[in-house]
C-alpha cells in the first residue's frame, strides 16, 4: 500500500498546521489540569514532596532543621529550590506543595495541549490523550517512572520537554535547545536524555533541520541554561576520592533505589508490560499515515527506547564489573522510555480521530474510542480510589507498593496518630532537637519540623554525606535487628546522644509494643496515642 503524502493528507481535510485560538487553548489546558487533579490530587505530601520541599525550605531558611543530615547536604536541584521553594518562607509546607502542584501541573497541561494540537488538531482530543498518557505510564512503565504527581524537580522539567517537543515537530529548532536547556536546569537527567533523543530527530531531519550555523546560538543558550542543573550535580562529587565515589554509587544503585536503576531488580512482569506497551504503540503508529510531525515524535521515542536498551546492556555488568555498573546505572537510563512511549501511544491514538486509518476511518475510530474510554474510566476509578483512601502517599505503605494486611480504617488511624505525635513534638521540644525516628516513615520533618539522625528515604546526593548516611543507617538500623528496630541498649543510646546529638526517640508501638526502660515523655497522662511514643535518651 502506498504511503499517503502530506498533500493527500491536506486534501483529506487534515492540516497539521491548523491554528488554535488562545481561548480554546486555555479551555483545553484547564480540562487537562482537571484530569491531573483527579488523578494526582491526593493529600500532601506526595511520595517525594516531603523529600524535595523540606530541602527547599532549608535552602531558604538555613536555621530550619539545621542539625539534619539530609536537608543540610549538597543541593542537587538548585533551580527547583530557587523557583519553587521561596514561598515556604511564608506558607506552610502543605500550602507550598499545593502551590507547586498547581504551577507544575499547569505547565504540563499547557505543554501537553500544544503538543497534541500540533499533531492531532481536533477539539477535545488533548484531554483524552492526557488520560491515555497517564494510564500508559501508570501501568506500562519499566522502572517506576511517573510524571504527574507531587511537585518535585522533574515536573517542571517534563513540562519544558513537552514545550520543546511541540517546537520540534513544528520544525522550530531554534526554540528546542533552549527549552531542553531549561528542562535540564530543573532536572539534569530528564533534560539531558531528552537532548540526546531530540538529537536523533535532528540528525534524521535532513534539510528540514536548517544549517548547523543557525543552531549555534540556540545551542549555546540551551547549554548555558543546562549549566544551572549540571554544575550543582557535578559539585556533589567534586574533590572526593574515587573509592568514595564508587561506594556512593554502589549504595545508590544496589541498596537505595535498585527498583529504579538496576534491571536485575525489576520484576519480570515490568518487562512484559513495557514490551506490550511498545508493541501497541508501534502498531497504532503503523496503521495510520505517518506525517512528518508524528514521524519526528516517533523518532524521539525510538531514541528513548534505545537509551533504555543501553541501560539493559549495562545492567548485565554487575556480576563481572559491579563498580563500573554502579557508576553507570546511577543515571536513570529507563526514565525517558517510561514517559515517551506512553506519550507517543496517547498522541498516535487520538490522531486516529483526525486521520483515516489505513483500513478506513471506522477502523481507526474502533481503536481510538475504546482506548480513550478505558483510559478516562481508569483515571476516574483511580481518582475515586485515592479519595476513598484519603491518605498522603508518603504516609501510606500500600501506596508505596508494599503489601498491607491492615484495614483501611487502621491505616487512617495510624496516620492520624502519627500527625498527633509530630504535632506534640513540634509544640513541646526545642527547634534544634534531633530525633531517632521509626524506620518506615518519611514525613517526620514535614509534620514535626525537627531534625533526624537518619531517614531511609532522605538520602543525600553528595558523596561525603551519602557516605555518612550509609554509616548512620547501618549503625541505627543494624542488619541483626532486621533494619526495622533501633537498639534499646543503654550504652548504645548514650552513644547516639553523644555522637549524633540525638535527645529523643520516637517509637512505633507496633514494632516495640512494650514500655521501654527510658524516661517516657509522650503520651502524657492527658493524651493518648495507640501507635507512637516519645522517649528521652539517657
Amino acid at each position: 500500500m502506498n504511503q499517503p503524502t502530506q498533500a493527500s493528507l491536506a486534501n483529506a481535510g487534515f492540516d497539521e498546521s491548523q491554528p488554535c485560538s488562545k481561548l480554546w487553548r486555555c479551555w483545553e489546558a484547564w480540562l487537562i489540569l482537571l484530569v491531573f487533579v483527579i488523578f494526582a490530587g491526593d493529600p500532601t505530601p506526595g511520595i517525594n514532596e516531603a523529600h524535595y520541599l523540606a530541602k527547599a525550605k532549608q535552602f531558604w531558611q538555613p536555621d530550619w532543621c539545621a542539625n539534619d543530615l539530609f536537608v543540610t547536604s549538597g543541593k542537587a536541584h538548585t533551580t527547583f529550590y530557587w523557583t519553587f521553594g521561596w514561598w515556604t518562607r511564608f506558607v506552610s509546607l502543605d500550602a507550598a506543595a499545593w502551590i507547586g502542584r498547581l504551577i507544575g501541573w499547569s505547565m504540563l497541561a499547557i505543554g501537553w495541549q500544544r503538543l497534541c494540537w500540533a499533531i492531532a488538531p481536533k477539539r477535545y482530543v488533548s484531554p483524552l490523550a492526557a488520560c491515555i498518557w497517564i494510564v500508559g505510564i501508570q501501568y506500562g512503565n519499566l522502572a517506576g517512572e511517573w510524571v504527574v504527581g507531587g511537585i518535585e524537580a522533574k515536573v517542571p522539567a517534563y513540562a519544558f520537554v513537552l514545550f520543546a517537543l511541540e517546537r520540534m515537530v513544528c520544525r522550530r529548532w531554534s526554540w528546542v535547545w533552549p527549552l531542553l536547556g531549561a528542562a535540564s536546569a530543573f532536572h539534569v537527567l530528564v533534560g539531558g536524555w531528552s537532548v540526546l533523543a531530540a538529537g536523533l530527530v535532528w540528525i534524521a531531519s535532513g534539510k528540514r533541520r536548517g544549517s548547523l550555523v543557525r543552531q549555534l546560538l540556540p545551542l549555546a543558550i540551551g547549554g548555558g541554561l543546562a549549566l544551572f542543573g549540571l554544575l550543582p550535580a557535578l559539585w556533589l562529587s567534586a574533590g572526593t576520592a574515587p573509592e568514595d565515589a564508587v561506594a556512593a554509587a554502589r549504595t545508590y544503585v544496589y541498596e537505595r533505589i535498585p527498583h529504579h536503576l538496576l534491571p536485575a531488580d525489576f520484576p519480570a512482569h515490568w518487562y512484559i508490560r513495557h514490551g506490550v506497551l511498545i508493541l501497541l504503540t508501534a502498531a497504532i503508529v503503523a496503521i495510520q499515515p505517518i506525517g512528518k510531525r508524528l514521524q519526528d515524535l516517533t523518532l524521539f521515542t525510538i531514541g528513548a527506547v534505545l537509551l533504555a536498551g543501553i541501560g539493559l546492556v549495562i545492567g548485565m555488568l554487575p556480576e563481572s564489573h559491579p563498580d563500573l555498573a554502579a557508576k553507570l546505572l546511577r543515571y536513570y537510563w529507563f526514565r525517558l522510555t517510561d514517559a515517551a512511549v506512553p506519550l507517543l501511544l496517547a498522541i498516535a491514538t487520538v490522531r486516529l480521530f483526525v486521520v483515516d486509518c489505513r483500513w478506513g476511518k471506522k477502523c481507526g475510530w474502533a481503536i481510538a474510542i475504546p482506548l480513550s474510554v478505558a483510559s478516562v474510566a481508569c483515571i476516574a476509578w483511580l481518582g475515586i480510589e485515592r479519595q476513598q483512601v484519603n491518605l498522603p502517599a508518603s504516609c501510606d505503605r500500600a501506596a508505596q507498593g508494599h503489601a498491607q494486611e491492615t484495614s483501611m480504617a487502621e491505616r487512617q488511624e495510624v496516620f492520624q496518630e502519627w500527625k498527633r505525635v509530630c504535632q506534640w513534638i513540634q509544640e513541646n521540644t526545642d527547634p534544634d532537637a534531633v530525633f531517632l525516628t521509626p524506620r518506615h516513615q518519611q514525613t517526620f520533618k514535614w509534620y514535626a519540623e525537627r531534625a533526624e539522625v537518619v531517614n531511609f528515604k532522605d538520602v543525600p546526593q553528595d558523596v561525603p554525606n551519602l557516605k555518612i548516611w550509609q554509616t548512620r543507617f547501618d549503625d541505627v538500623f543494624p542488619p541483626e535487628l532486621g533494619r526495622f528496630r533501633v537498639t534499646i541498649q543503654y550504652s548504645e543510646l548514650l552513644r547516639y546522644r553523644e555522637q549524633y546529638g540525638a535527645k529523643y526517640m520516637v517509637v512505633d508501638r507496633r514494632a516495640v509494643p512494650y514500655r521501654l526502660p527510658l524516661q517516657s515523655l509522650y503520651p502524657t497522662p492527658l493524651t493518648k496515642n495507640k501507635y507512637y511514643a516519645v522517649y528521652q535518651l539517657p
